[in-house]
């Protein structure tokens, strides 16, 4: 009797699953019509989804509340929907530099506040109550930083509560008594999962709650949970899902909340070929975490195998931006041959909307267990050093009218003006602006300096690299974000 009613259980899970499947298809085919374009960029701000959070406390579907402030005086919003007896909580932005779940958050709330999947939602809301706190760290996501106000990772807080955000992540937490929690944020896009070139576009982990990593029923269905996400996942970016070391952290919020008997499920984002603002990475969050909610709702989870989570590869740290590969080099008389790791290193704008890129050579040498998002096999290259524009220039309108693509084929990386217009913090063109007295390094591969030179074979510069960005000149156009200025 006892493998009778174990079989019926497990098809109806299998069920469950392909209805699970088919709604994850429509979500994500019709992302587009739930996505809040009004914070369609990293940088936002608490004043950003103020007038969201407004719309939401005018509508009667939902309720909102504020549930505490910031240390620098902003409101910490609580908005529910639902009336279920299962709570399910999600919080985002803990680090004021982790925004991509909080915008799928708000994504996912209008989805809640559509007409469409009617069924699938009286389904969810009439099970669950699910409860958001978006941006828990206004203060640091104002200054686009990790920390808060107060110089700590919120995150590391969970004890000591020494923090206004880390007293009301907590105080919400008990008096919701959340059966799910969903603990969101950003990760490093040079992550990729474990010996593989395919970063970790989402990374995924069920905290433990202790030293011995023992897994009851409350982390149990946590993995659960992560092993149907990234079934999901895998029919959107294949291989692209990593999996973080549990070792126990008794400082962290995500295994203390596990540890408080909330089922905590850790979302990290990271990196996807192409996608700087991360709108790719927001949509695959909108459609696993909404799939996942409605599995919850359905109780479909409760027959997967949990064996499954620890197939998922663990993340890793292997990749560049930019890796070339078996360039040759000469250096004092002698020709050797290496590997090069470039990273295109963001640095904030002054009112932090925005940034420019200041790259760096990671590494050099033997790469070959890393990665690039971008890989040159420069075997038949030889590195050569930059060199100035013979001429001195005094306008910016004089440089914007130079052939940018005849120069950097004559081996050109620099120009010099006089004066350097003051009011610019970097170079807008393919080339670096120098001062009339900046003399121009001696050119020495090594960790730590700006990436600009070329790539010469049989006497002809067929690319160049600057400030970390790989210009193909047999291309039509060429065009770099930004290059550098120094005085």
């Amino acid at each position: 009797m006892k493998h009778i009613v174990l079989a019926i259980i497990c098809s109806f899970s299998m069920l469950g699953m392909s209805q699970s499947e088919n709604v994850t298809t429509q979500l994500y085919d019709s992302y587009d019509n739930f996505k809040e374009t009004s914070i369609g960029k990293r940088r936002i701000k608490r004043a950003d989804i103020q007038p969201l959070i407004d719309t939401y406390t005018a509508n009667k579907k939902f309720k909102v509340a504020t549930v505490g402030k910031s240390i620098g005086g902003k409101d910490l919003s609580l908005i529910s929907i639902g009336t279920g007896d299962t709570n399910v909580f999600l919080w985002s932005q803990m680090h004021g530099d982790e925004p991509t779940a909080t915008q799928a958050i708000f994504d996912i709330l209008k989805f809640f506040d559509s007409a469409d999947f009617k069924v699938e939602k009286e389904a969810i809301l009439a099970n669950l109550t699910v409860h958001f706190l978006p941006m828990l760290n206004p203060d640091g996501a104002e200054l686009f930083q990790r920390r808060n106000l107060l110089g700590i990772d919120i995150n590391r807080d969970a004890l000591q509560l020494q923090s206004p955000e880390s007293k009301t992540l907590k105080r919400v937490r008990d008096s919701l008594d959340a059966d799910f929690g969903f603990n969101l944020h950003d990760q490093s896009t040079y992550y990729n999962a474990e010996r593989t070139d395919k970063p970790a576009t989402i990374s995924y982990l069920a905290p433990a709650y202790n030293y011995e990593k023992d897994i009851n029923e409350t982390r149990g269905n946590a993995m659960k949970i992560i092993v149907f996400m990234n079934d999901i996942l895998q029919k959107y970016a294949p291989g692209q899902v990593g999996r973080y070391n549990d070792d126990f952290e008794p400082r962290a919020f995500g295994d203390n909340i596990q540890k408080w008997g909330t089922s905590t499920i850790l979302i990290e984002s990271g990196g996807y070929a192409e996608d700087i603002e991360k709108q790719e990475i927001r949509k695959l969050n909108y459609v696993s975490i909404l799939s996942a909610i409605y599995t919850i709702a359905k109780q479909n989870y409760i027959g997967i195998s949990i064996d499954e989570y620890e197939k998922i590869p663990e993340n890793d740290r292997k990749l560049f931006d930019l890796k070339i590969v078996n360039a040759n080099y000469e250096l004092m008389g002698n020709m050797y041959v290496l590997d090069l790791g470039i990273n295109q290193i963001e640095v904030d704008i002054a009112d932090h909307n925005s940034f420019w890129y200041s790259s760096r050579i990671l590494d050099q040498g033997d790469l070959s267990t890393y990665y690039g998002y971008e890989t040159l096999d420069a075997s038949a290259y030889s590195i050569k050093q930059a060199k100035a524009y013979p001429k001195t220039l005094s306008t910016i309108e004089e440089v914007k009218a130079l052939d940018f693509k005849q120069l950097l084929k004559q081996g050109v990386g620099y120009v010099r003006m006089v004066p350097i217009p003051g009011k610019h913090i970097n170079s807008p063109f393919p080339v670096h602006l120098i001062g009339p007295k900046y003399k121009i390094p001696e050119f020495v591969l090594e960790p730590g300096i700006n990436p600009t030179f070329f790539l010469e074979k049989e006497g002809t510069i067929e690319y160049a690299v600057i400030n970390g960005f790989l210009v193909n000149l047999g291309n039509k156009n060429v065009s770099v974000p930004n290059a550098m200025i120094y005085k």
